[in-house]
């Protein structure tokens, strides 16, 4: 897609239209006939352009809502009943046209309203696009941007990009993978630390040095095309100091202001005063309305045209780029009201569709509360209205259990109590599972042996909920947050060109990043197609002397997962289980990938783990 600058520039340039009233953005881009949400909102931005009228040739005028900056227009505009098309908008001053656009309402995808979101029966991979591979060499610095490539800078660009992932989607879909997650794409012209793309300078292009409109929406065909979904990171809270419209507001509380250099007052992150009825107003205040970091203007949710715009571009990129999901960044920062309406628009065009927030609670009945019809909410009257939400005690679980001296309440028995508060939410198959992401040490750093990633990878894939990787993981990839967001992100394996090895290919793995990969495959490649795992009931027993037993049962499918968290070997007498399960003669035993005799008792060897299961 072609800078909208310079696109309505050259058509406004044609037009013979005055300097003073040259459109610069207008934001939808475009929309799309038959939409849900029929009721458009046009901004338009442009030198003194808000002393303009506006209407669409051959229907009416458009609604014009007046704000502060003389440079921007909103313009409302009933699309209901209109047939896919070029409409002309003719900008008008003191009733005499000025000059006129063009404007697309584009043909919805068959069935687009219907597309179903990513759920329990997928694996997400997560993708810092930087740091994964760079497809494209000439786009590692441009004329556009601040920031340069360079890999020596462990906080700097590297240079991947979105044509490196898709070169290695084959890779993915042999790993296993059903999904993909990208850390954010869209303009970050940040002058340094952009690589990460938290800090959006356009809300409705990629970076160019990821590169183009045009590769997202080819990265989401050939996920398609291979059996995969794309889920895009979201960012409702915060945007950049060089976004286009912060250094122009439309109006003052567009952000939250405050006395501080640029308007920036520092949020307390205390992301429990949200809910509860103890806090002091100030830290309330603090919490949802204070600056993130101070390159990243707070944006305000409850400012109506704020929230329309933030629920607009969602949508325009779930209908341009054929998405699968959201994973919203820092969820309990926005404010609340404002996140659930943002939230409830986008699940009303795609009842399908799944959101995941960013809930970093270590407590599970915090995570409970913004769930969709969660009890937790229902104490306080609220309904977050949002379908998933990232299991935060999991991941904390999975970096404690693997202590070398268990104990009654140290080990494996953390996960059995982080399960023992499922009748929090409302539904356990939504809640968001991993062991580490992008903002989390690695596992394979606080534990750098194959035996604990086996373990906690096995219950990772076949406890309840959607499963997330973290890309390298598969591999064995360290990463130490105490030494900065850097180490955690390291580039993979052969992504580039000057790299002396690629890790996607077998022969140029070392032996232990082989061992790594192929338990990887093994358990990904099997849970794709075992209904039990995806949406099963969950029966589990006390650990004893370490050995956590599980099982998954869905009429008459079945797992049993037994992880030795000990070190030493455990024989278990399987008659124990005979409540909610009949031992076998044989069962397919996953690891082995083939079937096997079940004997009666079941010897797991120290720090290991058997998955067996009838299909």
């Amino acid at each position: 897609m072609k800078s909208l600058h310079l696109l309505y520039a050259l058509m406004l340039i044609a037009l013979g239209a005055p300097v003073q009233a040259q459109i610069k953005e207008i934001n939808p881009p475009n929309w799309w006939a038959g939409m849900e949400r029929a009721q458009l909102q046009l901004l338009v931005y442009g030198p003194g352009i808000g002393s303009l009228t506006a209407e669409v040739q051959g229907k009416g005028p458009l609604q014009k809502t007046e704000v502060e900056n003389p440079n921007y227009l909103f313009l409302d505009w009933d699309t209901q009943g209109l047939a896919a098309g070029t409409y002309t908008l003719i900008f008008k001053e003191a009733g005499v046209q000025k000059f006129s656009v063009d404007y697309q309402l584009q043909a919805r995808k068959p069935s687009s309203a219907l597309r179903q979101g990513f759920d329990s029966s997928d694996v997400v991979y997560l993708i810092m696009p930087d740091r994964f591979a760079n497809g494209d060499p000439n786009n590692d610095q441009t004329n556009q941007t601040f920031e340069q490539a360079d890999r020596d800078k462990i906080d700097g660009r590297h240079g991947g990009d979105l044509k490196g992932i898709i070169d290695r989607v084959d890779y993915l879909k042999d790993l296993g993978v059903t999904a993909v997650w990208n850390t954010p794409v869209l303009a970050d012209n940040d002058r340094r630390g952009s690589y990460h793309g938290y800090a959006c300078s356009d809300a409705y292009q990629i970076d160019p040095r990821f590169g183009t409109n045009e590769d997202y929406a080819l990265l989401a065909k050939t996920l398609h095309q291979n059996g995969m979904k794309l889920i895009k990171d979201y960012v409702t809270n915060h945007w950049g100091l060089e976004h286009w419209m912060i250094k122009d507001l439309p109006f003052k509380d567009w952000i939250h202001q405050f006395s501080g250099e640029n308007g920036y007052g520092q949020t307390n992150y205390r992301l429990s005063t949200v809910f509860d009825p103890n806090a002091a107003p100030s830290d309330t205040y603090l919490s949802e309305k204070g600056w993130f970091v101070p390159s990243m203007p707070d944006l305000n949710q409850s400012h109506p045209l704020v929230l329309n715009y933030l629920i607009q571009n969602a949508i325009w990129w779930v209908e341009y780029a054929d998405l699968d999901g959201f994973r919203v960044d820092t969820y309990p920062y926005g404010e609340k009201e404002g996140m659930t309406r943002w939230t409830e628009a986008i699940m009303k065009e795609y009842p399908n569709f799944n959101i995941v927030g960013e809930t970093w609670y270590s407590q599970a009945a915090h995570v409970a509360y913004w769930q969709k019809d969660s009890p937790v909410g229902a104490i306080q009257g609220f309904n977050g209205q949002l379908p998933s939400v990232m299991d935060f005690p999991f991941h904390m679980a999975a970096h404690e259990a693997f202590t070398d001296q268990p104990s009654w309440n140290k080990g494996l028995v953390q996960f059995y109590d982080v399960l023992a508060n499922d009748f929090l939410y409302p539904n356990v198959n939504q809640l968001f599972l991993f062991i580490e992401n992008h903002d989390t040490t690695r596992f394979n750093q606080l534990f750098p042996d194959h035996s604990a990633y086996k373990m906690a990878l096995s219950i990772l894939m076949t406890t309840r909920g959607i499963p997330q990787i973290y890309y390298g993981s598969e591999i064995g990839m360290l990463g130490d947050k105490s030494k900065g967001d850097g180490d955690l992100r390291r580039d993979f394996p052969g992504g580039w060109l000057s790299d002396s090895r690629d890790a996607v290919r077998p022969d140029q793995r070392t032996e232990s990043e082989n061992k790594y990969f192929d338990t990887t495959r093994t358990l990904l490649q099997w849970r794709k197609n075992n209904e039990a795992i995806h949406r099963g009931k969950t029966v589990h027993y006390a650990p004893v002397d370490q050995v956590y037993v599980y099982f998954r049962l869905l009429e008459d499918q079945w797992v049993m997962v037994l992880a030795n968290g000990s070190n030493s070997a455990k024989s278990i007498d399987l008659q124990k289980f005979k409540e909610v399960w009949t031992a076998p003669k044989e069962a397919y035993w996953v690891f082995d990938q083939k079937t096997n005799p079940v004997p009666k008792t079941l010897t797991v060897q120290a720090r290991d783990v058997i998955i067996l299961s009838n299909r």
